[in-house]
């Protein structure tokens, strides 16, 4: 697969899955546009093929701006990976309008944000590829963590459904619904466990992992194969799914 001449988006791209697949974009020849709200963070990354931008999905305005700042600099979003979200987790009874509209704001609007603006420059080329990184909660829910699973229905929702708007055009539109991964997220809720819980690290990380089918956390490179694989033109039958990464059968 070759990607060169291509343009990326990728959010949340300093760190984590959408570290991994921006390096893997960048790999095959894509110029690859890196979001997050850290500049230091995206900048100790960034590289041959990988731009660093300040990005907070959260606001409409800024995503705006600065998508149109990068397609200015590097050419239309062809490829455009909505990956940026916050995975906290909290019982009904616990969670307020506050905690909910937290989790909204960054997991399903400024995915809807992310999507919307990189789709128009997107329209202006003959081929482009939108993936979402929703969750293994978002098709089978998650105790505990009600607000975080319905914002990652939300964002297969909304793939299923644009896939629909362009069905026979030269685009498609899929998630990519991994397990627990190897990344910070899995990190900092280790340490959450362990404060609400009592447990060791190692029992709250096991918690986790005994989650995942197949019993060991997945590597962000897996699913930035996964996320690869969809790039290539051989995929473009493959639209409006989810790609399940979770060692198993649900």
């Amino acid at each position: 697969m070759d990607l060169h001449g291509k343009h990326a988006l990728v959010t949340g791209g300093g760190t984590g899955i959408g570290l991994a697949i921006a390096r893997a974009l960048a790999e095959k020849g894509a110029e690859v546009t890196i979001t997050g709200r850290r500049l230091e963070v995206l900048a100790e990354v960034a590289g041959p093929g990988l731009h660093p931008a300040v990005m907070d999905v959260t606001s409409e305005s800024q995503v705006r701006s600065v998508t149109a700042e990068a397609v200015a600099a590097r050419g239309p979003v062809q490829i455009c990976v909505a990956n940026a979200g916050i995975a906290e987790g909290r019982k009904l009874h616990k969670t307020s309008a506050e905690f909910w509209r937290k989790i909204m704001a960054t997991n399903l609007d400024g995915c809807f944000y992310t999507v919307r603006e990189s789709l128009n420059s997107m329209l202006e080329t003959d081929w482009g590829r939108v993936i979402a990184i929703s969750s293994i909660a978002g098709l089978r829910g998650a105790a505990g963590a009600g607000a975080y699973a319905a914002s990652k229905h939300g964002v297969i929702g909304m793939m299923r459904s644009f896939s629909e708007d362009f069905m026979g055009q030269p685009y498609t539109f899929n998630s990519i619904c991994p397990g627990y991964v190897d990344t910070p997220i899995v990190s900092r809720n280790t340490e959450a466990i362990k404060e609400r819980t009592g447990v060791s690290a190692e029992e709250a990380q096991a918690m986790m992992v005994k989650l995942n089918r197949h019993k060991r956390l997945i590597t962000p490179e897996e699913v930035a194969a996964a996320a690869l694989w969809l790039c290539d033109p051989l995929s473009s039958s493959t639209n409006g799914t989810e790609v399940r990464i979770a060692g198993g059968q649900l």
